[in-house]
């Protein structure tokens, strides 16, 4: 054979690969409003960059029909590539060959990606649109499974792992994603269960439907498995790339830096008539968050899930900051068990990848309820406490109104190691708030009791209880607090902490692992 003609076998074997499934198969994948997986490849990379791996792997099953089978690419597109400049290795599953279905050499396609990115220490994307394990290789998948949660953990706070989840990904493929650090799903697409709507209903007589089960919003919203809901798979591609805009590519690299234009000796005069002046009235702790961020540009984290706290990115002074902060708007911003995991969660992914934590403080306390106590609360809440004291990166605190209890220890006190803490003069400091305080106190119990009128006394004692307590100015006194400063300051003193912090380096105990209170 000629070479020329060797060349054109190549290229013929290769056009071959990247027809997949057929027309056919295609045609019913765009119905769905699904990209097909080669596709999404396209769009997730710049224009040109993408090189693929291992196109022409072939399954070795000799199993039912499977010797006279022919499955393009082993139903998997994997490779590397630029996402706006940045190397990035990724593998897409193609449900239009035999369904995405994961075979021995489908996962062995995954497992060589994964094990080529932590060599080159940049993150790694999945996208997932698969049936499951291919059911005619047997053992053989199971493995093909096994092996790739190994290299999850692994890779875990060493690069970044983000998972798309585009189509139904059921039975032990849904454990690779919830191993990853941020979850992408498609509303209306995409499916994520361990057991599927007909099992269930055969096993305990429940009806459901794959959207209600372990659909996108389901997971945003209910089980907390999904940070992300998107519209489409356009639209997740392109919240994935702002997402790698505020990480960095390893544990080792620093998060990249990108002018802002945005003054770091800025004011934020609406900050100082932010707080209501009734202490039992709420406001949005987003504004406050997108007031002092550079350009106003905050990247919401889990949005949907646990909403009485808020975890995300943004930047000061050009600089990557993980947000951490309560929601007085929903359940006074109190902390519970879901809002507790979102928190702990985030705090580690920050730590493990150098970006410093900045926490905003309005808490009430832990949530009260037989249902929370059942549930596990001091087990979960004590993960945001160990979390926090296990953070070496910077950590900064904002208290802007309460702050009370296990609440204030919680929520990165200057106890848990906090490198800079700051009060608003709204801030207030205590162990609890004033009427709860005047129902325990001893000796007001006893002058209310013994009062003529014990209303008027009651109310004496919870104006007296907060002139004492709840305020700042206690904390400060003990060096608590390191500044009650003016509102509108904030961002300045945060940018000004950060510049000095910024290189902060702490070494801890060596060990092998703590044992956290999962």
């Amino acid at each position: 054979m000629k070479v020329s003609e060797k060349i054109e076998q190549l290229k013929h074997k290769e056009a071959e690969i990247k027809k997949m499934g057929g027309k056919d198969r295609i045609d019913r994948q765009h119905k769905k409003n699904k990209l097909t997986a080669r596709e999404r490849i396209a769009l997730l990379f710049d224009e040109g960059t993408f090189r693929e791996i291992d196109m022409m792997v072939k399954h070795r099953c000799t199993n039912f029909d499977m010797p006279e089978s022919e499955v393009p690419a082993d139903g998997i597109v994997t490779g590397h590539g630029l996402i706006n400049g940045r190397p990035v290795y990724a593998y897409s599953q193609d449900f239009t060959c035999r369904g995405g279905s994961l075979g021995e050499q489908h996962a062995g396609k995954i497992v060589k990606i994964m094990d080529l990115a932590m060599k080159a220490g940049v993150p790694v994307i999945g996208i997932s649109d698969s049936g499951g394990a291919r059911v005619e290789e047997g053992i053989d998948a199971l493995k093909g499974y096994g092996d790739i949660f190994f290299r999850n953990s692994r890779a875990s706070g060493v690069i970044p792992q983000i998972s798309l989840i585009m189509g139904p990904t059921a039975g032990g493929s849904v454990y690779s994603p919830a191993m990853t650090d941020f979850v992408f799903m498609v509303k209306n697409s995409s499916y994520m269960f361990i057991t599927g709507p007909s099992v269930i209903k055969s096993v305990t007589g429940e009806e459901t439907t794959f959207e209600d089960l372990g659909g996108a919003i389901t997971h945003a919203t209910k089980s907390g498995n999904a940070h992300f809901a998107c519209d489409s798979d356009e639209d997740a591609i392109e919240l994935v790339k702002v997402l790698l805009s505020y990480i960095p590519n390893n544990n080792i690299d620093d998060p990249p830096v990108v002018m802002m234009g945005d003054d770091p000796e800025r004011l934020c005069p609406e900050l100082d008539t932010i707080i209501p002046d009734n202490p039992k009235a709420s406001y949005d702790m987003k504004d406050i968050i997108q007031s002092i961020l550079d350009d106003n540009e905050f990247f919401e984290i889990h949005e949907r899930f646990a909403e009485n706290a808020i975890t995300g990115f943004g930047r000061l002074n050009n600089r990557t900051v993980g947000i951490i902060a309560n929601q007085p708007l929903v359940l006074a911003g109190c902390l519970d068990i879901n809002s507790s995991d979102k928190i702990a969660r985030f705090i580690r992914f920050c730590d493990a990848f150098n970006i410093p934590l900045i926490t905003f403080v309005d808490v009430p306390g832990y949530l009260p309820g037989i249902e929370q106590e059942w549930g596990g609360i001091i087990r979960h809440g004590a993960k945001i406490l160990w979390s926090y004291c296990e953070a070496t990166v910077p950590k900064f605190t904002v208290t802007t109104r309460k702050s009370y209890g296990g609440g204030y220890i919680a929520m990165s006190s200057q106890h848990l190691g906090v490198d800079a803490l700051f009060a608003w003069p709204t801030a207030e400091i205590a162990v609890m708030g004033a009427p709860g305080a005047v129902n325990i106190v001893a000796s007001y119990k006893k002058e209310i009791k013994n009062s003529k009128d014990p209303e008027a006394t009651r109310e004496q004692k919870i104006q007296e209880y907060e002139e004492l307590f709840n305020n700042p100015y206690t904390a400060a006194e003990r060096g608590y607090i390191d500044a009650v400063i003016q509102p509108s300051e904030t961002r300045k003193r945060l940018i000004q902490a950060l510049e000095i912090l910024h290189t902060k380096r702490e070494n801890v105990p060596p060990r092998k692992h703590g044992n956290i209170p999962l």
